[in-house]
């Protein structure tokens, strides 16, 4: 089962998460029919996704966008507070051969030429927006350089997605680690030895690896206090309702359009794959209620 837990290290000097989003990016990969590079692309993004949603309180929400001008063209990913997300790429059949690492080439796939953007919404009128440059295109790098740049705080993030044969999803998490001020520097230069020594954290949930004792891996036994623990999974917000409110909002005159060319109407949501069909009554109904 998918979670995430929150946690507290070295004396509250640091701030920790850590999460399995296995099965989560198994839907993902099943709804999108992605490749290998694809789904690693996909699966990190998702990963951070949910980890700076659990960041937030109440309602709000947050969107991310990776633009690097690579071939897997932008990646968009919804997350909230609640363990929910949700994730596309523009092009989900992208696949490339192994990098000189051994692994996935997802810096090739996203791209190193554009940007990441995290748009929050906090349930106010303005929204709270943040874009660094794309630093790497692995995507751990880039979240880092994010919350270092955009939100100030020294953070380590570590994301990964290992993929089986048939092109379903064998492991996938991460984890952010977060320096609080006072931090001492003895607490820093212990974490950045482990960090430095630890193994590729989708090695880490593939051993069977809990987000627990990922955080004890990569923090030390016994210096982690967890604070809270929620379910993760993939939701999108999609609904006949809304395909039907944004078909009324179209207008009697595009309806009847509808109506008189195809006797129906279909449409699919890009973040799940659902499609939705609406027959020749389901258009009349709309037609009279956009009157």
């Amino acid at each position: 089962m998918d979670y995430l837990i929150k946690a507290l290290a070295y004396n509250d000097q640091v701030r920790a998460y850590a999460t399995r989003t296995t099965d989560t990016v198994a839907e993902a990969q099943r709804r999108h029919q992605t490749w290998p590079t694809a789904s690693a692309a996909l699966g990190r993004s998702m990963t951070a996704g949910v980890m700076l949603g659990s960041m937030l309180k109440g309602d709000a929400k947050l969107t991310i966008k990776i633009e690097g001008g690579g071939p897997l063209g932008p990646i968009l990913v919804d997350s909230n507070s609640k363990g929910e997300v949700r994730g596309y790429v523009t092009n989900p059949q992208t696949h490339f051969d192994l990098n000189d690492k051994g692994k996935l080439d997802v810096a090739r796939a996203v791209g190193t030429e554009g940007n990441l953007t995290v748009v929050k919404d906090l349930g106010l009128k303005d929204h709270f927006s943040g874009q660094v440059p794309i630093v790497s295109g692995e995507l751990g790098e880039d979240f880092t350089y994010y919350l270092v740049t955009s939100e100030q705080i020294p953070s380590s993030v570590g994301v990964g997605v290992l993929v089986n044969p048939d092109n379903t999803i064998l492991a996938s998490g991460g984890f952010i680690i977060q320096l609080l001020p006072g931090a001492e520097e003895d607490t820093i230069t212990k974490i950045e030895q482990r960090l430095s020594t630890i193994e590729p954290i989708s090695r880490l949930i593939q051993r069977g690896l809990t987000p627990e004792e990922i955080l004890e891996e990569v923090l030390g036994e016994g210096n982690v206090r967890i604070l809270d623990k929620q379910p993760v999974h993939f939701k999108c917000q999609c609904s006949k309702e809304r395909i039907e409110n944004a078909i009324v909002s179209l207008g009697t005159e595009e309806i009847q359009a509808m109506i008189d060319e195809d006797g129906q109407a279909e449409a699919q949501c890009h973040f799940c794959n659902e499609l939705y069909h609406l027959n020749r009554q389901d258009l009349e109904e709309l037609k009279r209620a956009a009157e």
